[in-house]
């Protein structure tokens, strides 16, 4: 029923505010009526009904002329009081409902200024009519305070409504800003994948033509069997990276057969590749391996499979180490390539964004990640994933670790501690 209403008053604006505007005139006119029946000298009757008449109908433009309809219902007020009738809040109805416009459309300032002069007009009313000298409560103080009663409401409703439109637009600049940060995200995640795709099978791709250039005149049955490997980099190389270009793409097309997400369970696989690249790669696993979750399990991958193209592209020798270290909170990796006769190259050193990635890849899964020159010579990447309960962990064992003062603190990039007590 009330909903049935307030659609049919939306719909006919104007019908309402002309019933609004009767409905005020005819609670008028029946205050006029009893105030000048009680009154001891009774004023004139037809005076009091043009005055509410002329104050009702001002009204119809409060919401244009604010200030202007303020006045004009002042006057008429002040007029009623003149002629001897009780300034009650029905007498002065068209007075209190234009303050109350006044004070939800104007600025602060204007609100209580229009307000002082129209309690100044009741004060001047009630002062100078003769009736109501004996009672200043009824004459001066009632009118004055029911102007400015109707001034601080007005005000409130503005404050709240002003407080409403700026909690809204704070709200849709936060839903903005959120949308914005996950497409960021969202890009940065696609750009990872694509970067470690297309960067990790060039290189094999470009170090197995290389490699079968330099046997294609002393020992051309190597050869052969290099270019006999480069078919299967090149098809890794397309379906990893129709796989990364399925990120962009909305999952509603079930006949799409995309391939999974990579997970350690490629490591020979990726060994493989390497070794035909020349690269000899020793992968060594401590503890008991457990299950991970597909993010982290892809996280562990992309960041070994990143660390092994560095080492192709720029370490002086072609052997590297990778370790896997399952402990009971976390899953630490290392890559680690040696050198001999001259120093490796510094991973990364050309601007790419290898390290970049790799360092952004353990952060999002609440991981530390640590890269650089050992002093022994060679380049190490050292990083520790935390199983998904354990991420707060993690980064408080990483803060104690690097706690100033602590024995055993490293100096330089270091395996992370694992859990169990120091010897």
């Amino acid at each position: 029923m009330y909903s049935s209403w307030q659609s049919r008053a939306a719909a006919r604006p104007r019908a309402v505010e002309v019933t609004a505007l009767v409905v005020l005139f005819a609670l008028t006119v029946a205050v006029v009526l009893l105030t000048r029946a009680v009154m001891p000298e009774t004023p004139d009757l037809w005076p009091a009904l043009v005055l509410g008449a002329v104050a009702c109908a001002a009204l119809r433009w409060r919401r244009d002329h604010p200030l202007h309809v303020l006045a004009a219902t002042t006057l008429c007020t002040m007029a009623l009081g003149a002629l001897g009738y009780l300034l009650t809040p029905g007498v002065m109805g068209p007075l209190l409902v234009a303050q109350y416009a006044v004070s939800v459309r104007t600025p602060r300032r204007a609100t209580w200024n229009s307000a002082l002069a129209a309690a100044a007009g009741m004060v001047v009313t009630g002062v100078f009519r003769a009736p109501f000298h004996n009672s200043v409560v009824l004459a001066v103080v009632n009118p004055a305070a029911w102007v400015l009663l109707a001034a601080a409401f007005g005000s409130y409703v503005r404050v709240r409504r002003e407080y409403a439109v700026a909690r809204a637009e704070h709200a849709a600049r936060e839903r903005d800003e959120e949308a914005r940060h996950r497409v960021i995200q969202e890009r940065m995640r696609i750009a990872r994948e694509l970067h470690d795709v297309v960067a990790h099978h060039l290189t094999l791709a470009d170090a197995q033509a290389g490699t079968a250039a330099h046997f294609s005149g002393t020992d051309p049955a190597k050869a052969l069997e290099i270019i006999g490997a480069l078919p299967r980099t090149t098809a890794a190389a397309l379906r990893e990276l129709k796989a990364a270009v399925g990120l962009l793409r909305q999952d509603t097309d079930p006949a799409d057969d995309l391939a999974p997400a990579p997970g350690l369970d490629r490591l020979p696989d990726l060994v493989d590749a390497c070794a035909a690249a020349g690269l000899e790669v020793t992968v060594t696993t401590e503890g008991r391996p457990r299950g991970l979750t597909p993010v982290l399990d892809l996280t562990a991958y992309r960041i070994i499979q990143e660390a092994l193209t560095n080492v192709s592209k720029h370490a002086a020798t072609r052997t590297a180490r990778v370790g896997l270290r399952y402990t009971p909170r976390r899953l630490n990796l290392t890559v680690t390539n040696e050198t001999t006769g001259r120093p490796a190259a510094t991973h990364g050193a050309d601007g790419g964004f290898g390290l970049l990635g790799m360092r952004e890849r353990a952060m999002a899964v609440g991981g530390t990640f640590r890269a650089g020159p050992r002093p022994e010579g060679g380049f190490e990447v050292d990083c520790a994933l935390p199983y998904a309960p354990y991420a707060q962990d993690a980064r408080d064992d990483r803060d104690d670790r690097t706690a100033p003062g602590r024995p055993g603190a490293p100096d330089r990039p270091g395996r992370p501690d694992d859990e169990s007590p120091a010897p």
